[in-house]
């Protein structure tokens, strides 16, 4: 397997996300959008994906199927789990267990398949929600694994995840997007948007958009459903 400048980005549909696939783009990289339909609590977020591969251009979108409702233990794949309106201690329960291993695992895949191994994640350690697969000290492991479970591994190959968004914050990661000419405003980050992806507001993820944007003094794009 010889490397190559192709590369996995994982596209939530987010702000972080798109920003990411932005960077990738902007640093030469032969981008390949990988999004998952979960069976999350909406699909708004999802639709937002396939827009932004589609204007910021990939070389392929693949949306993978995955039903974590099966297992639950989140208040976005288990609809009798309120998503909370207020901050609060420890990891919260918008947290879907090993969501970024499993996207990671499909990650690692395709790339040995493309010959390619650089993979994109918009992971990040300042403005969000605690989540223990956001940390670089997991980042750092899972690039180990990947070299000891893969054929490309054991063959030679090292594979990089890149996470050039861990330590900005959401102010930070707005500017850079906007440095990029990235439209912000394909973005849904919402945890309980609505069919047409307008945000609630009141969500850990949008309590953390709108800081961002108003800390970077920037006009926020978001419509919000109380509007």
């Amino acid at each position: 397997m010889e490397n190559s400048d192709k590369a996995i980005i994982l596209i939530s549909g987010g702000l972080d996300s798109t920003v990411t696939l932005a960077i990738a783009k902007d640093l030469g990289f032969d981008c390949y959008g990988l999004s998952f339909d979960y069976k999350q609590r909406h699909i708004s977020e999802l639709n937002a994906a396939k827009n932004v591969a589609y204007i910021i251009g990939v070389t392929e979108h693949k949306i993978i199927n995955i039903d974590l409702t099966q297992i639950g233990g989140s208040a976005l794949t288990d609809n009798k789990i309120a998503v909370p309106d207020s901050p609060s201690d420890g990891i919260p329960i918008t947290y879907v267990p090993a969501r970024n291993t499993l996207f990671l695992s499909y990650a690692i895949a395709w790339a040995e398949v493309l010959n390619a191994c650089d993979i994109f994640i918009g992971v990040n350690i300042v403005d969000y929600s605690g989540y223990p697969d956001c940390r670089p000290e997991y980042i750092k492991a899972y690039e180990k694994l990947a070299s000891l479970a893969t054929k490309a591994g054991i063959e030679g190959v090292k594979f990089n995840i890149h996470t050039p968004l861990i330590k900005l914050n959401k102010a930070e990661i707005i500017k850079k997007g906007l440095s990029l000419n990235t439209d912000l405003s394909l973005t849904v980050s919402c945890y309980q948007a609505d069919d047409e992806g307008q945000a609630c507001g009141v969500c850990d993820s949008c309590r953390f958009r709108k800081d961002g944007f108003a800390n970077a003094n920037v006009s926020d794009p978001t419509i919000y459903q109380n509007n």
